[in-house]
């Protein structure tokens, strides 16, 4: 499996996290891949065969070739039925508002395919996608439509700022204090968010907050478990095992046995 992430133009880094990249070839005994949330929807092209998206009945779907994923709020499984090249966008939490007019609410936990958000005007956008040589020359068409984008709508000011207060409070902070910090209303906070982002205030803190926890876990074993939990605002271990179990569908000792390679990938990237 060959991942790579590469960094956005200027123009568009307030709104992109990265773009990156998947190859992997094809497995007589393919595996699932849990994929917990991270407060941020991706644009997803698949260039090689489809991934199944497992539902909650244990049934599944089959992915379109290109869209984009809403806001999970909850463990996503997918599985690769064959060869995967991914070609993808990954956006900062508010950046998909300047592109997409959909509300965010609407495309909570499902994949969107372009034409749904874009009309015909998706229609060039994937051909020349899935015809084109290199990751490099599909960034740049993905780049090139995205431009054209981006006058069209703009992201909500309020819904940046606060998003920008939860990465720097490592999502450690109430949604009251956050509104008052914002000199808004709890209420209206919370609408704009479901606007412009997908998910609650509270919502996105506790995703701010396990993805810390995670990627400190990623990079080293060592620390107490329960000592990291407090560090990371959780009240104490019952709260963080709680608060984890949600996110990932697996208890902290499952979630590492787990076969978690392609979510550990993402982890704490940029």
């Amino acid at each position: 499996m060959e991942y790579h992430t590469y960094p956005p133009s200027e123009s568009l880094a307030p709104f992109i996290k990265c773009y990156w990249s998947l190859e992997a070839p094809l497995d007589d005994k393919p595996e699932r891949q849990r994929i917990v949330p991270d407060g941020c929807m991706e644009m997803i092209f698949h260039c090689g065969d489809l991934y199944k998206q497992f539902l909650p009945n244990n049934e599944f779907i089959i992915q379109p070739r290109c869209f984009v994923f809403g806001q999970i709020t909850a463990p996503l499984e997918i599985e690769p039925t064959g060869v995967s090249n991914i070609t993808a966008v990954r956006f900062h939490p508010t950046g998909h508002a300047a592109f997409v007019s959909m509300a965010s609410a609407e495309m909570e936990n499902r994949a969107v395919p372009l034409i749904e958000l874009f009309g015909d005007s998706a229609l060039p956008l994937e051909q020349k996608i899935l015809t084109a040589p290199s990751h490099t020359h599909r960034i740049q068409l993905i780049e090139s439509f995205l431009m054209e984008r981006l006058h069209l709508l703009s992201a909500n000011e309020i819904a940046k700022e606060s998003v920008k207060l939860l990465f720097q409070m490592k999502g450690q902070i109430s949604v009251v204090e956050l509104a008052q910090r914002l000199g808004i209303s709890k209420r209206n906070l919370e609408r704009r968010f479901s606007q412009e982002i997908g998910l609650s205030p509270k919502q996105l803190a506790k995703t701010i907050r396990l993805q810390v926890l995670l990627k400190i876990l990623n990079q080293s074993q060592s620390s107490s478990l329960t000592e990291l939990a407090l560090e990371c605002g959780y009240y104490d271990q019952a709260h963080f095992i709680k608060d984890f179990k949600e996110f990932t569908g697996l208890s902290p000792k499952q979630f590492y046995a787990d076969n978690l390679k392609m979510s550990n990938l993402f982890i704490g990237t940029d």
